[in-house]
């Protein structure tokens, strides 16, 4: 793609303001600026804004693009940390925030049909007043969207038992660069016909097509849950804790671990249940029926207690939401330690996990930087975030050096660079510590094939 426009030309704005009149276009620096930006706090200045309501507009912007040879960057909240929709070679952001309709919620079929900036908690309440259940939960379910989550195939905590979004992507609707308006998949929970084209536009990263709507699987909604925090002196006592808990034959919903620079974060946050001494933490949660939930329960609380918990707290129904919102606040709370932080979301296999967190906590006291461990310890999908001061001489060259590190622990324990968050700006750099050249050019050919002028999200793609 040749080196593209500082701005655009008056033909070119007339354009898109005949495409999206009124509040739907923007071109002044506030929003501009507003648009550039997201949770990796990496930003770069587009040449408009746009906010489509149908998708005819979103496929006349992507012949007008293909056209003019200028750049489109999906976006919704923002809220992915590695810089995936920032638009790095100008262009056009496409925001899906007027796309927020949940079109259809059918209980014979166990589907609903949503357009990409509904908010995940919104559908999630909506479905569970028809008693059924979407369990792909991010830690930013409150405020990140469904087009989000499809872009980054994003997990969540009840991952273990569950899985991510795309396990619940059933068919979408997409608008590929040029106009085209293709469907793929459908309303079926089985379907083999030809490759998968859903699941290839899940994680995509708004690489390859803009996702206009998307059906969804839904589950019967359990009637009960119930959550289980208990402390440890040290993060091996977690690990035991945890090990004991499968060993006794329960699959947890969600099964999260946190580490003591964790807890130190968080104590200095708000107020926390745990004594002092805690130095590391095991979240639990277990859904189904209240028979099985009590049972299973109560098995978990007996056998946590042989790996020496400093203490237990249950809750249940709504009153375990408490326990979980100190799950969610890490990553603010994480700021307490450090003004800046490099934040990567590794996974390695689940019995490497121990070795993974003593390896990264060693990298850090080497390096003498704090090194914060949380996450999915059910599914091995680490939250490593490495604390720094960047006012302070090289601290953020030493930052990157301890990056890189602990993606060669990751990647010689048998993992992978990234769990969920996806590449982006801030590990595309890295992509080819993993994947080999046959890899990575069999992925660049089909990025070829759907997108030969490269403007979807360009600069995001291996």
């Amino acid at each position: 793609m040749s080196s593209q426009p500082e701005k655009l030309t008056r033909s070119q704005r007339k354009a898109l303001e005949a495409i999206f009149p009124g509040e739907q276009s923007g071109f002044t620096v506030g929003e501009l600026l507003s648009c550039g930006v997201d949770a990796s706090r990496l930003h770069a200045r587009p040449l408009a804004l746009v906010k489509p309501r149908t998708t005819a507009q979103v496929s006349e912007l992507l012949a007008w693009a293909q056209r003019e040879r200028i750049p489109v960057y999906p976006r919704a909240r923002a809220t992915n940390k590695v810089g995936g929709c920032v638009p790095v070679k100008g262009g056009v952001v496409v925001s899906s925030l007027n796309m927020d309709s949940i079109l259809d919620i059918d209980r014979a079929d166990f589907t609903a049909t949503v357009q990409p900036g509904v908010v995940t908690a919104h559908l999630q309440k909506k479905v569970e007043s028809h008693c059924l259940f979407y369990p792909p939960d991010p830690a930013s379910l409150k405020i990140s969207t469904i087009g989000g989550n499809i872009s980054t195939c994003a997990g969540g905590m009840r991952a273990v038992k569950y899985g991510v979004t795309r396990d619940y992507v059933l068919g979408l609707e997409a608008v590929l660069p040029g106009g085209k308006v293709i469907r793929t998949g459908g309303r079926t929970h089985k379907n083999v016909v030809g490759l998968d084209l859903t699941r290839l536009l899940v994680g995509s990263a708004g690489t390859l097509a803009f996702v206009t709507e998307a059906t969804l699987k839904l589950l019967p909604l359990p009637e009960y849950s119930a959550s289980i925090l208990c402390g440890f002196s040290n993060l091996s006592g977690a690990l035991e804790g945890a090990q004991a808990v499968f060993d006794s034959g329960i699959l947890p919903t969600a099964m999260e671990l946190m580490d003591h620079n964790t807890v130190k974060a968080l104590e200095l946050h708000s107020e926390v249940p745990w004594p002092s001494g805690t130095g590391g933490l095991l979240l639990l949660k277990i859904d189904g029926s209240v028979p099985s939930v009590e049972a299973d329960l109560e098995r978990m609380f007996t056998v946590v207690q042989d790996s020496g918990p400093t203490f237990v707290e249950q809750g249940a129904g709504e009153d375990q939401e408490r326990l979980w919102e100190l799950r969610r606040v890490i990553s603010p709370a994480a700021f307490n330690l450090a003004p800046d932080k490099q934040g990567e979301d590794v996974a390695v296999p689940r019995g490497s996990v121990a070795r993974a967190i003593e390896g990264f906590h060693s990298i850090g006291n080497r390096l003498g930087l704090t090194v914060l461990c949380f996450g999915h310890l059910g599914d091995g999908n680490i939250h490593v975030s490495v604390m720094y001061d960047k006012s302070v001489d090289a601290q953020k060259e030493i930052a990157l050096k301890a990056k890189k590190e602990i993606f060669s622990l990751t990647l010689s324990l048998g993992g992978t660079l990234s769990g969920e968050h996806g590449l982006g700006l801030t590990k595309g750099g890295y992509a080819r510590m993993q994947l080999s050249e046959d890899e990575i050019n069999l992925m660049s050919g089909i990025k070829g094939v759907f997108d030969p002028h490269n403007l979807m999200n360009p600069g995001k793609a291996v």
